[in-house]
């Protein structure tokens, strides 16, 4: 399968992103809470971007069965993120003013960059491989970290978040979609859609990074 041929060669990527110190803070419980609090909020910033890139990939097929998925999609992130104001936000203080003074850091806008480029590409196979390791990603973590556990009971709730049934049968859907479409594009859009899986991983390891040294601009990113 498609997926499991992709997944086979990020595997190093992943591996990185499973012993970061970002995920084995949130285990043992040692993460700092101002690092959790930044990352919430650029995962905020990434949440917002992740839901229109779903409406225009769902623009861009006449596929109803990748349509309707989309759409379901796009309603579970709006709920996902009242969840997390409604729980993670409100638990930690994070007001919509402070939402509001905080800057995108480098890392949240290169990811959502990409993400755009793949979703303005107007293939849906490329875009959807470029979703895949945000969803295929946390629920690998969520099942590691469940077996272990955290002594913090805010991060326990976060990691039970992507270990459930509900969520393993959502990743099935986008994983069953990505290899349809792998299995009807041509060899130069299988290349593509590979490429912009394994970069999306890349970003999934590089927002942990972000998250855990609260990434502000620089003169590394910005040339004056």
């Amino acid at each position: 399968m498609f997926t499991e041929r992709i997944r086979k060669k990020a595997e190093p990527i992943w591996q990185k992103s499973m012993a970061h110190p970002f995920i084995e803070g949130l285990q043992k419980g040692t993460l700092s809470k101002e690092s959790f609090r930044f990352y919430l909020i650029q995962d905020y910033f990434y949440l917002k971007a992740f839901g229109e890139i779903h409406q225009i990939a769902s623009q861009n097929t006449n596929d109803p069965e990748i349509k309707e998925l989309f759409m379901k999609n796009i309603a579970g992130i709006e709920s996902s993120e009242i969840s997390v104001r409604e729980t993670f936000f409100k638990e930690l203080a994070i007001t919509e003013e402070e939402i509001r003074q905080t800057e995108i850091a480098p890392n949240t806008y290169h990811y959502i960059t990409h993400m755009y480029k793949e979703a303005y590409s107007k293939s849906v196979g490329r875009t959807v491989a470029a979703l895949l390791p945000c969803y295929w990603l946390y629920q690998e973590i969520g099942e590691a970290l469940i077996l272990k556990g955290s002594p913090d009971s805010l991060y326990q709730r976060w990691i039970e978040t992507y270990d459930s049934s509900g969520y393993k049968a959502t990743v099935d859907r986008q994983k069953k979609v990505t290899n349809k479409l792998a299995s009807v594009a041509s060899e130069t859009e299988r290349k593509q859609m590979e490429q912009a899986f394994l970069i999306s991983s890349y970003e999934e390891l590089y927002f942990w990074e972000m998250g855990y040294q609260k990434e502000e601009w620089s003169d590394k990113y910005v040339s004056l």
